[in-house]
């Protein structure tokens, strides 16, 4: 666990002897919109240019900076996979594995040819299912259908052991509100999700499909009924119900958990569930609904699991509702970046091994842990300086960022992938159920052991960065540290406004709403003190408000509550990145810390930089998707809901009470 921090002199003399030719803005000038004024709408002014530049195409329903150089990593991906897909590799190597899978996933004549048959021994199987006392031992031994999901991860309250946790499922929508809402847009997308599960189970060749429909639709409906809400979601101590398999089986007599957790291969005394009255009417189901009802249901699920790797005709069928009609795209993804995917997926690890050898220097490691321990430094700093929090729950909040573990790049050890099997005499669809089922032996082999703190939770091809509260641990991937996130060539303005925030965003983190209630140690303990912890529920309060009142669509408003956390953490990445580049602004002499360039001074060019990380275009389909699914605030918010909270940006950019964003000193938000 990494605990030293870089001094700022140190941090200054590294970027100097590493960087002596001139740096760039970083900033591209063509990104702006200059016939916007910036303090009435900043998100425009700084992204209208590349909104412009970057019109959606058919194949997308949102496309922005994260796409844009997602995409970018995903030719350089399928580059390095097609090399290896041309040769004939070496039966059993991770060559031939990625070769061969990304060689069936390219092929869709074969899998026209084959039709729904490698799919019809699941169906079958679930056809002859004649009594409700096999259905713990089916269920037990499914991947592809379940009314509720298992998996392995650390004990919540005991964070150095994995345990087996239960999570809600078994509703295709995704989103209770999706099945229960009555406006006349989801009552749109539920009446077509209806039509297209019965074109589906026609496809597939089953009688009375209509009413098949109508049967999943009213037991979804049900499960999404007793299911928790997004918001309900996101409370760790509400969804963590830790028990013994006995007690497990007086809360759901109805399943047999003995015979369903030999099935499922494991052995165990206790575990969590996670939403208590979602899993007992999932267990109220398998008692009283007809069992022709039940086995369509688990049909369907098997139907949609397996729709993406059949025939042309089923793919699109599926791409009709989830593509067209839940997010508005015109066109599916072409069928190289499937299957690029695909490999992704199947084999994560042996791709970004790959891509980090010819794609993330040393050198980008080495300046990226510089930054994340000047971020550090500077969260400490803020903590420090809270007027709102006594000495002694900063001294706990102090011990938990000093003990935060970071990785960046890629892990120090990569994953074994000889017992998985690729055999391109199989189906891609048999491939694809092992390769399911490796991963799920993969989860369940850590059950009962102590938490692997190496393991990465993304590849490092990934786009994205995470923190992790059961293991206090930031992590970010070689795939992020590309501009416009990182640019070795640009200078500390660009970096700490664009990576800087990022960093800071994943370290707030530890201290939301959600990851403010785990330890040092990563357990769920509470280390505040009352009064403390009702101070900053109080501070948390103004945000969740303030992102009540944005409209995001005509009668549609942010949910500042399930965008709580992430919002928090912008916040306080804005905060922390501000800080920590103006102390490293302290160490330059004066004339380069005041150097207006590109027309812009060092503070305005952070801004800038911040704004550009969320630069894209979206359909009003996928703003409302988005709106009900996603706990990240739609970009523009981030920009323009984020910054009139920041009262550096108000000094940097010269905002006056006369700007339509501006908000008043004491309305707004303070918390890290």
């Amino acid at each position: 666990m990494k605990k030293t921090i870089f001094t700022l002199a140190l941090f200054a003399i590294m970027v100097s002897s590493c960087t002596k030719k001139e740096q760039t803005t970083g900033i591209d000038l063509a990104n702006l919109d200059t016939t916007v004024v910036a303090q009435n709408d900043f998100y425009q002014f700084a992204c209208g240019g590349w909104m412009a530049n970057n019109p959606l195409t058919p194949e997308y329903s949102r496309f922005g900076s994260f796409d844009k150089l997602g995409l970018n990593n995903l030719e350089q991906v399928n580059g390095l996979i097609q090399d290896i897909a041309a040769k004939a590799n070496k039966q059993g190597s991770v060559a031939q594995k990625i070769g061969d899978m990304y060689n069936m996933a390219m092929d869709t004549a074969r899998r026209d040819q084959e039709g729904i048959e490698p799919v019809q021994k699941k169906l079958d199987e679930i056809a002859g299912i004649s009594t409700r006392e096999e259905l713990s031992k089916v269920l037990g031994g499914a991947m592809d259908f379940q009314l509720w999901a298992m998996y392995v991860d650390a004990d919540a309250k005991n964070s150095s052991m994995n345990i087996l946790n239960e999570y809600q499922a078994g509703f295709s929508l995704g989103e209770k509100e999706y099945y229960l809402d009555t406006d006349e847009q989801t009552t749109a997308i539920r009446n077509a999700y209806v039509a297209y599960v019965e074109k589906m189970f026609s496809l597939f060749g089953f009688e009375d499909a209509a009413a098949k429909a109508q049967t999943v639709l009213r037991m979804e409906t049900r499960l999404a009924k007793a299911a928790f809400s997004n918001v309900e979601l996101r409370d760790p101590q509400a969804n963590y119900n830790k028990m013994s398999v006995a007690e497990l089986q007086e809360l759901v007599p109805q399943v047999n958990w003995k015979v369903y957790f030999e099935a499922l291969g494991v052995e165990l005394d206790s575990l969590s569930v996670g939403q208590i009255p979602h899993l007992k009417e999932a267990g109220k189901m398998l008692a009283d609904e007809p069992l022709e009802d039940l086995k369509t249901l688990f049909s369907w699920q098997v139907i949609e699991g397996a729709a993406s790797y059949l025939t042309t005709e089923i793919y699109m069928t599926s791409f009709d509702f989830y593509g067209k009609v839940m997010s508005g795209r015109e066109e599916p993804s072409p069928l190289w970046k499937r299957a690029v995917g695909i490999v992704n997926g199947t084999l994560g690890e042996a791709v970004g091994q790959m891509y980090v050898a010819k794609y993330f220097p040393e050198e980008n490691k080495e300046r990226m842990l510089a930054l994340v321990h000047n971020l550090q430094k500077a969260l400490g700093i803020r903590i420090e300086n809270l007027a709102w929090m006594s000495d002694e729950t900063k001294a706990k909040a102090l011990e938990k960022l000093n003990a935060i573990t970071i990785k960046i790049g890629y892990p120090d050890t990569w994953r074994d992938y000889s017992a998985l099997d690729i055999n391109p005499a199989d189906t891609y669809y048999a491939n694809l159920q092992r390769a399911a089922k490796f991963e799920q032996n993969y989860s369940l082999s850590f059950l009962g052991k102590p938490v692997d703190k190496k393991k990465w939770y993304m590849t490092p091809q990934t786009v994205n960065a995470y923190y992790n509260p059961s293991s206090n641990e930031i992590c970010f991937p070689a795939g992020i540290l590309q501009y416009p996130f990182f640019d070795m060539n640009a200078d500390d303005a660009f970096n700490y406004g664009a990576i800087g925030v990022v960093i800071g965003h994943e370290m707030t983190h530890g201290f939301d709403d959600q990851g403010c209630q785990f330890d040092k140690d990563g357990n769920m303990s509470n280390w505040w003190t009352a009064e403390d912890k009702a101070a900053f529920d109080a501070r948390t309060k103004v945000m969740e408000e303030a992102f009540n009142k944005i409209e995001v669509a005509p009668g549609v408003h942010a949910n500042g509550a399930f965008t709580l956390g992430e919002n928090i953490a912008d916040h306080g990445g804005l905060q922390v990145a501000y800080l920590a580049f103006c102390l490293n602004e302290e160490a330059k002499p004066e004339a380069e810390r005041l150097q207006t360039r590109d027309g812009f001074t060092p503070a305005q060019r952070f801004f800038l930089a911040y704004a550009n990380v969320w630069a894209g275009n979206i359909r009003p389909e996928e703003i409302l998707n988005r709106t009900k699914s996603d706990p990240h605030s739609l970009g523009r918010w981030r920009v323009n809901g984020a910054l009139p909270q920041i009262n550096a940006w108000y000094e940097a950019w010269n905002v006056t009470p006369e700007s339509p964003m501006y908000v008043a000193p004491e309305n707004r938000v303070s918390i890290w």
